[in-house]
């Protein structure tokens, strides 16, 4: 028998993360004791709050928890559910949980999983540092400058690092749970909640859904300023010392500055906008691979797929297929 913490965080939470957790394990425990012929639920669930009252979401929900993290003094398994909204302010409404997830992990060798956003309060115990973690890509470049010893794999949905897990963005978390049923229960168990459930199975990049809109939230003008310009001229020939001329700054100056502001180099900003900008059109328009190709900047077309497929996961062909409705439909 495991048992599993799921917690219920105070202040501004999605909702789905702790419902949808619960509701799979609850059907994973449907299976798992059929198949073993056992008498009780292999996983034991609680839904954990700061307090016993219930916490109302958005003014529309209530999640009332089963038990405090006062009630507790050993669980096998803590999911950190979504937190959303003002991450800073979300941080400090949830502060207590932190001294908790870290006691249980020192003194019990719990397991802990993140789900979405939920990755920032794993983060805040310094349990995360040296370790891997996947979260949702619309907040890696907060999550880059306020925990920079966690090795950040924004490509990934689930990560798994020496018994602390973390999932990407949104309702990925349902294959990460799906994921987690699997190391649990075995794969049987896993196929079958994954089928009845109708969740896409050992699906594991986030790649193709990311959408890249720059790290602008800096102080340096000189290098908002340099972005800017790499944004409307993507297409031409650009360089690092074009560019550090462009803007009155040295060189080496330059590329420090940038990838400081940015958590990118100049050339990978500039692919990362080419690539974008190529997304967009693909998603859109019937044009060629070539013709958007050439249109970005790019003259070799293996050097364009390889980039391609570098940032989304995909191939442009793929791509295309996937998002382009009016292609889709003619293939």
């Amino acid at each position: 028998m495991k048992h599993i913490s799921i917690l219920v965080p105070a202040g501004d939470s999605i909702l789905d993360t702790i419902i949808g957790s619960y509701g799979l394990l609850r059907m994973a425990n449907a299976h798992y004791k059929r198949a073993k012929n056992l008498k009780e639920d292999y996983f034991r669930i609680d839904l954990v709050g700061l307090s016993p009252d219930p916490v109302n979401y958005r003014g529309l929900f209530q999640v009332t928890p089963t038990k405090t993290i006062y009630d507790i003094d050993k669980t096998d398994l803590i999911v950190v559910s979504a937190i959303s909204g003002n991450l800073e302010k979300e941080i400090e409404n949830n502060q207590a949980f932190i001294p908790w997830i870290k006691k249980q992990r020192i003194e019990n060798d719990v397991e802990i999983a993140s789900l979405c956003k939920g990755a920032v309060l794993l983060a805040e115990t310094g349990l995360l540092n040296g370790k891997s973690c996947a979260t949702h890509w619309t907040i890696h470049d907060f999550f880059r400058h306020r925990y920079p010893k966690v090795n950040l794999i924004p490509e990934k949905i689930i990560s798994e690092d020496r018994g602390i897990y973390s999932s990407g963005g949104a309702y990925s978390f349902l294959n990460f749970m799906i994921y987690l049923i699997e190391k649990y229960c075995g794969r049987e168990t896993a196929i079958w909640c994954s089928k009845v459930a109708e969740i896409e199975f050992d699906r594991i990049g986030q790649s193709h859904f990311m959408i890249f809109s720059g790290q602008k939230e800096h102080e340096d003008e000189p290098i908002q300023k340099a972005q800017d310009y790499i944004e409307k001229n993507y297409d031409k020939k650009l360089s690092i010392d074009d560019l550090a001329n462009t803007f009155a700054i040295s060189s080496r100056s330059f590329l420090r500055r940038f990838k400081k502001a940015t958590a990118n180099t100049p050339l990978e900003y500039i692919q990362r906008v080419r690539i974008e900008a190529a997304k967009k059109r693909l998603e859109s328009s019937p044009d060629t691979i070539t013709e958007v190709m050439y249109d970005m900047g790019y003259i070799d077309g293996k050097a364009f797929r390889k980039m391609f497929k570098k940032y989304t996961g995909l191939s442009p062909i793929e791509y295309r297929s996937k998002y382009n409705r009016e292609m889709a439909i003619a293939h």
